[in-house]
């Protein structure tokens, strides 16, 4: 491994950590609930500023074969641990603002020290940026924590399902792009391969979130039944593509897989709707 790889690895490691002592301590599934909310926000930001902005550019060197799944992969390290962590411990534990300012600071030091040391780099992004973003992101974290003890707005408890679907998504998505290289997508909105590959990747787990939480909201229908369509629809959208040349599968695996993933997401997230509507209608 490089020296920058370690850097990157510390970091996840460190975020890890933190993420297991908030659950130890809360011994809550309402706390990992939100961390999947906000990593599923975080998505959705990073979608707009990085995919289609082009605001920066990690180098965790560790996806070799290319230099934008390998900065994805740099991306996951802040978006799918460090950021949506930190709010998750602030959230939680109701931390004061001298505890949030100590925080920002913290992100805002490790952001400074990766350009520093050459590994991430900006382009329009700055770090004022994400001083001024971080306040913001922070109370949305502790807005939906205050939801997810006490649900009472049926708006933002689809908000709140629809990102955490987003972060499982999203996830399950890309991982085996990144690293097996598995599909590519050419809508042909950049020049280089893999950056429309990520680009559209968001756009369709985000419109399939969205599905999948739409279908959880249909009470009335078998869960069992749920999945068939669930299925049918991926498939169909997984036909369409290939078809007008968007979809380009590297692996006879690759629509097996995403098929099961929509059966795994339908799942988790009809068992979190669950909780939260009786919740809901308990209060």
């Amino acid at each position: 491994m490089n020296d920058q790889t370690y850097w990157y690895l510390a970091l996840a490691l460190a975020s890890i950590a933190l993420l297991m002592y908030i659950s130890v301590k809360t011994k809550d599934v309402r706390s990992f609930w939100l961390f999947l909310a906000i990593v599923g926000l975080g998505y959705t930001i990073e979608a707009v500023i990085y995919f289609f902005g082009g605001s920066y550019q990690y180098d965790p060197a560790i996806i070799k074969y290319d230099s934008y799944f390998d900065s994805n992969l740099g991306a996951v390290v802040s978006n799918t641990l460090s950021l949506p962590v930190s709010a998750t411990f602030i959230a939680v534990f109701r931390l004061n603002w001298k505890w949030v300012l100590f925080i920002i600071g913290t992100i805002v030091g490790i952001e400074w020290l990766f350009t520093t040391l050459q590994i991430y780099s900006h382009n329009w992004w700055r770090l004022e940026y994400t001083a001024l973003g971080l306040p913001v992101y922070y109370l949305m974290a502790k807005l939906f924590y205050r939801h997810l003890l006490k649900p009472i707005n049926k708006w933002l408890d689809a908000l709140v399902l629809v990102l955490m679907t987003v972060a499982i998504t999203g996830t399950l998505h890309f991982i085996p792009i990144l690293f097996l290289a598995s599909r590519y997508y050419h809508p042909n909105w950049f020049a280089y391969t893999a950056r429309d590959t990520s680009a559209f990747a968001a756009v369709l787990y985000s419109a399939e979130s969205l599905f999948y939480v739409f279908m959880a909201k249909l009470r009335w229908i078998k869960l069992w039944i749920k999945a068939l369509i669930s299925v049918a629809v991926i498939y169909a959208a997984q036909r369409i593509l290939s078809l007008v040349g968007i979809l380009e599968s590297h692996v006879w695996w690759d629509s097996w897989y995403y098929l099961f993933v929509s059966i795994i997401v339908l799942w988790i997230i009809q068992r979190i709707s669950n909780r939260l509507d009786m919740k809901r209608d308990s209060s």
